[in-house]
């Protein structure tokens, strides 16, 4: 009798109508041995307030500016931005006639949102009352961004853990705004159009409502009124998630009063079962995908959604690595979506240093 194929078990690709690309999936490579690099699982404790953090209230920055003594999320412009307003035009290099070596020049803003007073305080550790002043604060800062008017993209993103290259633990995300629309959205915007075109639907609306209406919802890690978090179908990272907005909105600025505490609910829930995993102050990439502000009409072909990646494998100090295959062939991951989903359930959603002190 023939072999019968099983997910758990066999090699397969993932197709990702996002960004219309493949993902090799190979669960059985988690039965081997581990010999390699390993992260530090005992990171110090930090304190609530640290007098050498540029974040910190009343502190001074970089840049010999002094933050205000903020109570609660404070943003600011960034002192070392990667894009600037004003920089000279770039003229086209004459001997390149062939534009092999083409270049742009980028304007833009970057900006650093601050979640909280606290030094010590990450989202997997705050109320959801103390996320929703966050999610207003991208609001604000979405909208007024919007209103310049060589600003085309908003990206708002946190990179949490020195994993994730984090230059300080103050908990934090930035905001990167361009005048032109990043790789990664302009995919998502193609194949999100392409898909309207051919389904007259949302993606990402069909997407979320098979996600949550499925048997068993074997992809599903948790969900509110408002959102729904899984782990994609075709997720390359080990633990990597999407928050999808249940209804068609496609940015923050279009959420209401209760849209926004459900917003702030679910990003707790998610970053505080990431930390429950291996009982670690769980390292990731988040990012907000939504409308540009580039003054078209985006209805059609955009949708809020929020990725997770991060970058932990087997436990607190063993670390997925994107190299061999995943950078010369396509992304690869060692445990089925449908696994990584299970696992990230069974998390408690109350935080393992409160569980500690009960």
């Amino acid at each position: 009798m023939a072999e019968q194929f099983q997910f758990t078990q066999h090699s397969h690709r993932r197709f990702n109508p996002l960004t219309n690309s493949w993902v090799l999936c190979s669960p059985h490579r988690t039965q081997r041995p581990w010999q390699g690099a390993q992260e530090s699982a005992n990171a110090p404790a930090l304190p609530e307030y640290d007098p050498k953090c540029y974040l910190c209230p009343g502190n001074t920055r970089a840049n010999g500016e002094s933050n205000p003594s903020y109570k609660t999320t404070f943003a600011f412009p960034n002192d070392f931005p990667a894009v600037k307003a004003d920089q000279p035009e770039y003229k086209e290099d004459e001997n390149d006639a062939q534009g092999l070596l083409r270049v742009a020049g980028v304007r833009g803003q970057c900006h650093v949102i601050c979640f909280s007073p606290a030094h010590n305080l990450t989202i997997a550790e705050m109320s959801d009352q103390e996320i929703i002043p966050v999610v207003k604060q991208w609001i604000k800062c979405y909208d007024d961004v919007a209103k310049v008017d060589y600003i085309n993209h908003v990206q708002i993103f946190e990179n949490k853990g020195s994993a994730m290259g984090c230059s300080n633990p103050h908990p934090h995300g930035q905001m990167w705004c361009t005048e032109d629309i990043p790789e990664e959205p302009s995919k998502e915007i193609k194949s999100m159009a392409e898909y309207r075109q051919k389904n007259c639907a949302c993606l990402l609306c069909d997407y979320a409502k098979l996600e949550t209406t499925t048997s068993g919802k074997p992809r599903v890690v948790c969900e509110n009124d408002s959102f729904a978090c899984v782990v994609p179908f075709w997720a390359v990272w080990p633990f990597e998630t999407m928050v999808i907005a249940k209804q068609h909105v496609t940015n923050v600025s279009q959420l209401n009063e209760a849209q926004q505490k459900d917003l702030a609910n679910i990003l707790r829930r998610t970053a505080c079962r990431y930390d429950n995993i291996f009982q670690c102050s769980f390292p990731y990439s988040m990012g907000v995908h939504q409308a540009p502000v580039d003054g078209k009409d985006h209805n059609d072909d955009t949708h809020l959604h929020i990725h997770f990646y991060p970058p932990l494998l087997r436990s607190a100090t063993v670390k997925k690595f994107l190299v061999g295959f995943e950078l010369m062939g396509e992304p690869q991951r060692d445990l089925t979506p449908e696994q990584a989903a299970d696992r990230l359930r069974s998390c408690s959603e109350v935080h393992y240093k409160k569980q500690q002190k009960l």
